[in-house]
């Protein structure tokens, strides 16, 4: 059934319909030319010369569409085998001006030139001059534009909708890109933050358990509540869904890391900030409260919020900095914040001291 399908998409794209038009209208030119070489009995050589016209004129019509000065050969032979057949083959051979005008139209098309629609008007009517009346047929000389307007009607349909259905698929492509990495970057943001809380958690229960500290229940009770969090934070990020609270946020991260026994201070001076600036700042929160836990022995940690000429600070400040990693090391939290911040004009700061202070900064413009 799938490669059923599959023919007939392939029967159905741009370049088979306009394939069968092309194929169609050619043949409703030459059917009458061979008709009348053979009733003046002229079939092999009037043949010949229509196979080898026939053969120039599909090459040239179906190639890129780019200029290159090496087309300019098949019209001039292709003119060459309209006109020069006329002194032989007489009036029947009349309708193939249909055919060069069709080129010379697709090649103004190419090169945007104004004298060449008017010379692919004039290829049919122009033999109306003949000396001789009885070597033209007047009807399809005067038919012979209409015919070029209708092939290059054709042709650039056919390639125009061959054009936007690649656009189409590009455009899905980047679309279906896009939400991997949304989907990528969420999950370790998000999901990967709660799950480090978690072990730390753990790690706190098991000690308490060990001291038969009264406080244990308490974090048994805890840990079930973000263990509901993660499943809701799972099921946000399949579905896209975008739920944080900055304010929330602040209060998790004072829980945490005094549960960890580390002295929170918090100050907060900015309000109703708005929703994809939130959403940034709660991210670099995260992050940076995970980088605390993770990556330094902090006795001491004070988170800043402010805002000041409309924009908006986040800075996280810890002392028990470790060694730092090797320089460029960073990690792919932090890639992922850089990110979204950036994607909102804002930009990431991070710097330590000797005393084993390290400072993290976020900043935001506010949108209005």
């Amino acid at each position: 059934m799938s490669r059923a399908r599959s023919k007939l998409g392939d029967l159905s794209s741009p370049y088979w319909v306009g394939g069968a038009g092309l194929a169609a209208g050619i043949a409703g030119i030459t059917i009458p030319v061979l008709i009348g070489l053979a009733g003046a009995g002229m079939v092999v050589e009037g043949t010949a010369a229509l196979l080898v016209l026939l053969g120039l004129h599909v090459k040239f019509i179906t190639e890129t569409p780019v200029r290159r000065t090496g087309a300019w050969w098949i019209v001039a032979v292709q003119a060459w085998l309209t006109y020069l057949p006329l002194t032989v083959f007489g009036a029947v051979w009349t309708p193939v001006c249909g055919l060069l005008a069709g080129a010379l139209l697709v090649m103004a098309g190419r090169i945007r030139s104004i004298v060449l629609v008017l010379l692919a008007l004039a290829c049919g009517p122009v033999v109306l001059a003949a000396p001789v009346p009885s070597m033209i047929h007047p009807l399809w000389a005067l038919a012979a534009p209409l015919i070029g307007v209708a092939e290059y009607a054709v042709v650039t349909l056919a390639r125009r909708t061959h054009l936007l259905g690649e656009a189409r698929t590009e455009v899905m492509r980047k679309a279906v890109a896009l939400e991997r990495r949304r989907f990528t970057r969420d999950l370790h943001d998000l999901v990967g933050h709660r799950l480090t809380v978690l072990v730390l958690r753990v790690q706190l229960l098991e000690r308490l358990v060990a001291e038969q500290d009264a406080k244990a229940q308490d974090e048994v009770s805890e840990t079930l509540e973000m263990l509901r969090t993660l499943s809701a934070d799972v099921r946000a990020v399949a579905h896209g869904l975008r739920s944080s609270s900055l304010a929330a946020e602040l209060g998790s991260a004072r829980s945490l890391l005094e549960s960890a026994r580390v002295r929170c201070q918090i100050r907060m001076s900015c309000r109703d900030l708005p929703e994809e600036v939130e959403e940034a700042l709660t991210h670099a929160l995260r992050e940076g409260v995970t980088n605390v836990l993770r990556h330094a022995e902090a006795r001491q940690c004070s988170l800043h919020l402010l805002e000041r000429d409309q924009m908006v600070r986040l800075t996280i400040r810890n002392d028990g900095v470790r060694p730092p990693r090797r320089p460029g090391d960073a990690g792919q939290g932090l890639l992922n914040l850089a990110e979204r911040v950036s994607s909102l004009g804002g930009w990431l700061e991070a710097a330590s001291s000797r005393t084993g202070q390290f400072t993290f900064s976020v900043y935001v413009p506010r949108k209005k």
